[in-house]
């Protein structure tokens, strides 16, 4: 499966993004979802994840309330939606695809590459 991520740029503090990242060379569907994001100077961290179904998504704690994953199976894409953007979101965001629930906070078979945010306050 490869994963292409976009969406990402330059928003002020208190302002919304939408990452979108594209699937393609296997069965979207079959795939629990992830977004993971890396601050400069930290180590990657889990953002979120969405079911291959669409439902029980599940996010880390400082982006409850104002993230959002949805998913799109038939255009084979997944979604973040950001707003109440925080200078602490500035990241380098990732999008990631496991067939497995278990463990969902870090193992992923597969990976896209990057899209950066920056939030400016």
């Amino acid at each position: 499966v490869q994963l292409q991520a976009s969406g990402g740029g330059l928003v002020q503090a208190g302002g919304s993004l939408r990452l979108s990242c594209a699937a393609s060379g296997g069965t979207f569907s079959s795939y629990h979802m992830g977004w993971f994001r890396q601050a400069p100077g930290k180590e990657r961290e889990f953002v979120g994840a969405i079911r291959w179904s669409g439902g029980m998504p599940v996010y880390e704690d400082s982006v409850k309330g104002r993230f959002t994953i949805d998913r799109d199976n038939v255009k084979n894409m997944v979604y973040l939606q950001m707003n109440s953007l925080k200078s602490e979101d500035t990241a380098l965001y990732y999008c990631a695809a496991t067939p497995r629930w278990r463990n969902i906070r870090s193992e992923y078979y597969y990976w896209g590459q990057g899209t950066l945010v920056t939030v400016s306050s």
